[in-house]
């Protein structure tokens, strides 16, 4: 059944193609305008029940189309004119069209012959449906007169039925009054008389007669069941049976699966702890598995229950199965809680070679169907929302007198208040549901989703480029590609890997069979195209360099490039510098894990997994882990493996974010997002101008300890065996890692190896000291630059001791003294710290043989390697900055021309290398442009645009037009608010409107389109306008769920819902049954019941772009405010509930910057943009009063 109008132009014009070439009548008629009533000669065609007409014979597009079904056609007299007209007018013959419905005005047409006039008279006649109409009314007519007749036989059938009661009772009693008389009788007889035998005629009547009774009450009991078949209640018992049926198959299935996970899974892993070389230890077997076994046994004999139910069917009775279920329910509860650590267990001994082999041994058993461990971990949480549908939907099947109906009620609400508390106690796990709704979404699965580990980051629409060889364009491809149809991606960013998925008609997610999931620690970003490559300059001019690239090379399968193409430049930047992010934090982690194990004086067994070797290296630094009085930590561990800071003071979070070792993408979103709350821009600027001026004094120094701590495993003076398991181990981040050679490629250098010594002979650092140039300026016109060492064994090695400052890092344990030094001078390899700043400072871009030599050369240089490390880590942090919080720039010009000025400083160093130069250039090239989106629209251009309306008609513009512009208006108003005003509540303060313009401009647009929409239904004097107006509109509300603009759907809901309109019982009256169907459904969704659990449900697994409604996001933000204070009685930041406001205004801009494909019409927006249309709430109720007065009391 159809449950919207939809005018999908395409047909229609579709439809005028086949009426002009194949319509059943065809010519030229004049037509009477209904403006000025003057006549225009116009093209007809006739096409069934639809007549178009153009401007000529060979128009490509009709002028209008009118829909004849239901109208009436007739001939007219001619006009009655003076008669100097009179011979001209004798000769033109008339005819009206009249429409059945109201509010149409009639169509007047001429021709100049009459038989003409009479042909076109006959045709629309006909293509009206008239006839058929009238039959429909005659065959109505004849239904209600047989309904009315089976009424009133049922209620004659009824009263006969209560009559043959009666008569049976009377029956029943007459016959035991016989009984007790003829008792008597007997008893008064004094001898017994001999009864003569009956008579073979009386015995035929009595056989007759009992057959006939027999054959009557037959025919009762059968009428009897046919009417109960027939009946609701039957129907309902059927349902609720079905549904019963479906339970039993799915609890089967169910307990099947967890019979797979504990037979398959926990029982042989346990035998496999048990072994004399355990895979893994029965610690973990007991953390990942928990309860499993004991939820297999419960559902086993809840299963066991249903059986036995089904066995006594018709006869169901389950309430006492779910009495007996409830109280075991709680094991649930730790089953959840568990299950993200459960999670991370089972990622951490996968790490390990030989349980990964046992495992996916495991996994490959035919009953196991290809699914993965994860998998079946997964089962469980979903099983009591199962059962708490299945209650919803027995309940809506169950009579009211039904005896089970107060015991599943009773289940119901227990279930859910366990489901409320199991939902408070993993509001932590939102990220793994985030990656769960997008694992369902995709229709082949996507199993990397099930790592804990795996954070989101973004998501949204990217055009995808044709296929790129050796990094050039495919010239042939590209002018024939369509990119809107054929390119089109869904794209998503997580911490470890980028998904590029296709969407198909029915709203699922594809992965691409080649390059659908890209491991981001095999991915190599080109955001610009090289100066030496034409074929990709040229690309960049065509697409107004909105493409980027990412080079991919697996180490099974040849290498390739991926090409995608941004919808705008700020999306672009926001794209690039993320996945930027997201590849410097993998390597950043492998690389602090190399370096690590290369420094540690603790023997690391070849079996410990890379996670612990994080948590080794975060335990050999208390500050990172253990509390203070100016930090503390919470549990839970960033995408850095660090832990997550739960509050600490400004000086602390300053240190964070220049620490050189880890700089996780969640705290630098958090932080940029809510540093205006306890601190300045100024203050930030000026760490890092430190950073970069003096990163001796403002590193931490347990970050310059690791940095150069050197390696004192190697005394030997042997080469490391490039084949040693600890070497050939293979972590999941970094990449196998080379240090640029003259014959790299472009791909190939960005990428350091850590695991293979280098062939150079350089002398080893002395890693204990700074030197005195530490704080001269990077600036300075004659640095200096220590040569390679030669192999003079007598050279003193590099003494840095002399400018030593008092924050400058002690003597390193680890470090050798000088007699070591010339020992070992030249068999030494280079320190990780050493090629960890080739790596980010050179990443991306082949170097030239004098660079390269010239880094060689610096290597030995810790005051090189500093600087380099906190250059790289300096503008990293202000491309983000940058690219994706450009609004605090704008407004904020002291802030840019300080940001400007260090960059020109950077750019002055002579030491800078040529990815840092490039990098500070694009960061300054991003700050000079004034207007990234100069095609898209502002909210200035609405504001214009309202000053000035040209008024369409409402009947005039279609509810594709108008759904497309509302949204496309609010999309405008809604991307125009900056991050800033969703900070401190400033739209709740009595200067709400100086401190949050744009959220209160927002606010009053949508009030402004929910009159609009309530003024033009009350603006109709008629019943049936109305009821098509509402209609109308609860078409483009439907429209707009289908554009994901929830707030457009609000809106309009809103308006229906007004006293003044929600009261007109007459003019609901007239609105058909699917749009009251329709609107239920839409208040359903946008329902602010349960804090709108329902939108935010359908927000969650919709894809940008998206218009959401606003209001649940400042309730929300309210919500954080008003319980948890922004500093703790200690002075400390609370950066947890920074965290928590981040992770909402990082939602909202998510939806701010994927702009929508809609093409801008003026005419339509004018209208909606038309305060003079706009009635206020007094105003609407009074004419409300008016067309339906209030009924007396």
């Amino acid at each position: 059944m159809q449950k919207s109008v939809r005018y999908n132009e395409g047909h229609a014009l579709y439809l005028s193609v086949v009426a002009r070439k194949e319509g059943t009548k065809r010519g030229y008629l004049s037509k009477k305008t209904t403006e000025n009533s003057k006549w225009h000669e116009k093209f007809f065609a006739l096409y069934q029940n639809v007549l178009f007409y153009f401007d000529t014979d060979q128009s490509a597009r009709p002028s209008g189309i009118y829909l004849l079904e239901g109208c009436t056609c007739e001939r007219v007299p001619a006009l009655k004119v003076s008669t100097v007209g009179k011979d001209a007018l004798d000769k033109l013959h008339y005819f009206l069209v009249v429409f059945g419905h109201d509010g149409q005005k009639p169509l007047e047409l001429r021709t100049e012959e009459e038989s003409d006039c009479d042909e076109w008279v006959e045709a629309i006649q006909q293509a009206s449906y008239s006839d058929i109409i009238i039959e429909r009314e005659v065959l109505m007519q004849k239904y209600i007169h047989l309904v009315q007749i089976v009424e009133t036989e049922k209620v004659a059938a009824n009263q006969l039925r209560t009559q043959l009661e009666d008569q049976d009772t009377e029956i029943e009693r007459l016959k035991s009054e016989i009984i007790a008389l003829n008792k008597t009788k007997e008893r008064m007889r004094p001898y017994h008389v001999y009864q003569e035998e009956e008579d073979p005629d009386i015995k035929k009547i009595k056989k007759v007669q009992s057959f006939m009774r027999g054959w009557l009450c037959r025919r009762k009991w059968k009428i009897i069941v046919q009417d109960y078949i027939c009946s609701p209640h039957a129907e309902s018992m059927r349902k609720r049976n079905q549904i019963v049926f479906n339970m039993v198959e799915a609890e089967t299935e169910y307990v099947h699966q967890l019979s797979i996970l504990v037979n398959c899974f926990l029982r042989p892993l346990r035998m496999a702890a048990s072994s004399k070389k355990p895979p893994i230890s029965h610690d973990d077997v007991s953390s990942i598995f928990l309860n499993s076994e004991t939820i297999m046994f419960l559902h086993e004999i809840f299963h066991q229950g249903l059986k036995a139910r089904i066995a006594n069917w018709p006869t169901l009775v389950l309430a006492d199965l779910f009495d007996i279920l409830l109280p075991m329910l709680n094991i649930y509860q730790e089953f959840v809680r568990n299950h993200q650590y459960s999670l991370q267990v089972l990622a951490n001994c996968k790490q390990n070679r030989d349980f990964d082999k046992l495992l996916k041994q495991y996994e490959s058993n035919a009953a196991c169907e290809g699914r993965m461990l994860e998998t079946f971990l997964t089962y469980p949480m979903f099983q009591i929302p199962r059962y708490i549908i299945t209650l919803h939907e027995l309940l809506a099947h169950t009579p009211h007198e039904h005896v089970e109906r107060k015991s599943l009620e009773f289940a119901k609400s227990k279930l859910e208040e366990l489901s409320r508390v199991m939902h408070d106690e993993v509001s932590d796990t939102e990220n793994i549901r985030k990656n769960l709704a997008i694992e369902r979404m995709i229709v082949e699965g996507c199993d990397i989703l099930l790592d804990t580990s795996q954070t989101f980051v973004r998501q949204g629409s990217l055009i995808q480029l044709p296929s790129v060889e050796r990094g050039k364009l495919s010239k042939v491809r590209l002018g024939s590609l369509s990119l809107k149809k054929e390119g089109e991606r869904q794209c998503f960013l997580f911490t470890k890997h980028f998904l590029i998925c296709t969407r198909s008609s029915g709203g699922k997610l594809h992965l691409l069979k080649q390059g659908g999931v890209l491991s981001l620690i095999e991915c190599t970003l080109i955001e610009e195209p090289d100066a030496n490559d034409e074929d990709a300059k040229n690309s960049g001019q065509v697409f107004g360099h909105l493409d980027f690239k990412i080079v991919v090379e697996p180490s099974d399968a040849p290498a390739f490039t991926v090409v995608l193409l941004a919808p705008s430049r700020q999306e672009k930047a926001a794209w690039t510098s993320d996945i930027s992010q997201c590849i410097d934090n993998i390597r950043c982690n492998g690389l602090m894990t190399s370096v690590f194990e290369e420094n540690s004086k603790v023997t690391v067994p070849h079996m410990i997994n890379k996670d612990a070797l994080v948590v080794l290296l975060i335990r050999s630094d208390a500050r990172l882990h253990k509390d203070d009085v100016d930090i503390c930590f919470s549990k839970t561990l960033n995408s850095c493996k660090v832990p997550q800071i739960r509050y600490a003071s400004v000086e602390r979070l300053l240190e964070r974010l220049t620490d050189l070792r880890f700089l996780s993408i969640d705290f630098l979103n958090t932080f940029l997002h809510t540093y205006r709350i306890f601190t300045t821009a100024t203050v930030v600027m000026e760490k890092l101008a430190d950073i970069y001026k003096k990163p001796f004094t403002s590193i931490p120094v347990r970050s310059l300890e690791l940095f150069f701590a050197t390696n004192q495993n190697n005394r030997s003076g042997d080469h490391v065996n490039d084949k040693s398991p600890r070497l050939c181990r293979k972590f999941s981040s970094p990449p196998p890692l080379s240090i640029p050679s003259r014959t790299s490629s472009p791909v190939r250098t960005r990428k350091l190896s850590l695991n293979s010594p280098i062939g150079s002979k350089v002398g080893i650092l002395d890693l204990s000291t700074t030197s005195s140039s530490a704080a001269s300026s990077p600036t300075s016109a004659n640095p200096t630059i220590s040569p390679p060492p030669s192999n003079n064994n007598n050279k003193p090695p590099l003494d840095l001791s002399r400018g030593q400052s008092p924050s400058s890092p002690e003597q390193s344990p680890g470090a050798p003294d000088e007699n070591a030094e010339s020992a070992e001078n030249s068999r030494c390899s280079v320190s990780p710290a050493s090629a960890f700043a080739i790596a980010t400072a050179a990443a991306g871009h082949s170097s030239p043989p004098e660079a390269h030599r010239f880094i060689c050369s610096r290597t030995c240089d810790k005051e090189f390697i500093i600087r380099r490390a906190a250059t790289n880590r300096v503008l990293n942090v202000l491309r983000h900055w940058v690219s994706k919080h450009s609004q605090d720039f704008e407004m904020n010009g002291e802030l840019k021309m300080g940001v400007i000025c260090l960059l020109e400083e950077v750019l002055r160093d002579p030491d800078l290398l040529p990815q840092e130069r490039k990098a500070t250039a694009n960061i300054l090239s991003a700050l000079s442009q004034d207007d990234q989106d100069d095609a898209q629209l502002k909210i200035e251009d609405i504001l214009q645009m309202a000053e000035c309306p040209k008024t369409e008609c409402f009947e005039s513009l279609s509810a594709m037009e108008l759904a497309e512009q509302i949204t496309l208006l609010d999309h405008i108003v809604f991307r125009s608010i900056p991050y800033e005003e969703f900070l401190g509540q400033g739209w709740m303060k009595t200067d709400k409107t100086e401190r949050t313009p744009y959220i209160m401009k927002t606010s009053q647009h949508f009030n402004d389109m929910s009159n609009l929409v309530a003024s033009q239904i009350m603006s109709h004097t008629d019943v049936g306008s109305r009821a098509s107006s509402i209609e109308k509109w609860v078409a483009v509300a439907d429209i707009c769920r289908c554009l994901n603009n929830y707030n457009g759907v609000l809106e309009i809901t809103s308006a229906l819902n007004r006293s003044a309109i929600y009261r007109l019982k007459k003019t609901w009256a007239k609105v058909c049954k699917q749009t009251k169907a329709l609107m239920d459904k839409l208040q359903k969704t946008v329902s602010s019941e349960g804090r709108f659990k329902n939108l935010r449900e359908t927000l969650k697994n919709c894809n940008p772009p998206c218009v959401p409604y606003l209001g649940m996001y400042l309730t929300d933000l309210a919500f954080i405010e008003e319980g948890t204070p922004n500093f703790t009685e200690e002075g400390l930041v609370n950066f947890s509930k920074m965290r928590m406001i981040s992770h909402i205004i990082r939602e909202i801009r998510q939806f701010q910057q994927t702009p929508y494909r809609i093409e801008h019409q003026p005419k339509v927006t004018q209208y909606l943009l038309d305060k003079t249309l706009i009635m206020d709430e007094d105003t609407l109720y009074d004419l409300s009063l008016k067309i339906e007065p209030r009924l007396p009391a």
